[in-house]
């Protein structure tokens, strides 16, 4: 028997709901749904508790092709897990160009690298564009640090998402802008991005 099946054996012999079951495992219902239809499996930690819930072995709840299609799957979300951390650590070097002096500034004695902060000479509504994309790239990394330590891969996933779509704004926004610095400060994270994205494969 399946590992679905046996789930929701034991779950109808303990006279249980999908969402009373989902409870006291502390996961959603949508989880157990999936699990019971054969649409996927729990993570290791996860197997644990429900077989000690059941008063079961793991080795009775999964046989061995279930082992191998779990510990693949496994190998896939910390996979996505550290790409999404590692990407949310490279957006939060964002947060660098507010002090870095990798911005032109002109000015009666030539051109004079400053930091976001310190920039002047450019229009208010080309700061305001610079200091928004700075500041959601930078945010957006916090929130993929926060995010990373539960256990949510569509959470992460859109994290990542994000971050890409910024770092293609900011590379041109920057560029466009003629800032070539911040521009190529921006293109290497979304190659590193890119790279650590191709890596989790």
């Amino acid at each position: 028997m399946e590992f679905g099946k046996k789930l929701q054996t034991l779950r109808t012999r303990e006279q249980l709901t999908q969402e009373a079951l989902a409870e006291k495992l502390f996961v959603s219902r949508a989880a157990i749904s999936k699990w019971e239809s054969g649409r996927g499996y729990p993570e290791i930690d996860s197997l644990k508790t429900i077989a000690a819930f059941f008063h079961v072995t793991v080795d009775d709840l999964i046989g061995g092709d279930e082992i191998v299609a779990l510990a693949e799957q496994d190998i896939r979300g910390r996979r996505e897990k550290y790409a999404a951390l590692l990407c949310g650590v490279l957006d939060t070097f964002a947060i660098l160009l507010f002090l870095l002096p990798v911005f032109g500034n002109g000015g009666t004695d030539g051109v004079n690298a400053v930091s976001l902060l310190s920039l002047t000479q450019a229009e208010r509504w080309i700061k305001t564009v610079f200091l928004v994309v700075t500041a959601l790239s930078g945010a957006n990394g916090v929130c993929t640090l926060i995010i990373s330590r539960f256990d949510r891969p569509d959470w992460n996933r859109h994290r990542i998402v994000t971050g890409v779509a910024l770092s293609i704004i900011g590379t041109a926004v920057f560029v466009l802008a003629r800032q070539p610095y911040a521009g190529i400060f921006y293109l290497c994270l979304l190659v590193s991005k890119g790279f650590l994205l191709l890596m989790r494969k």
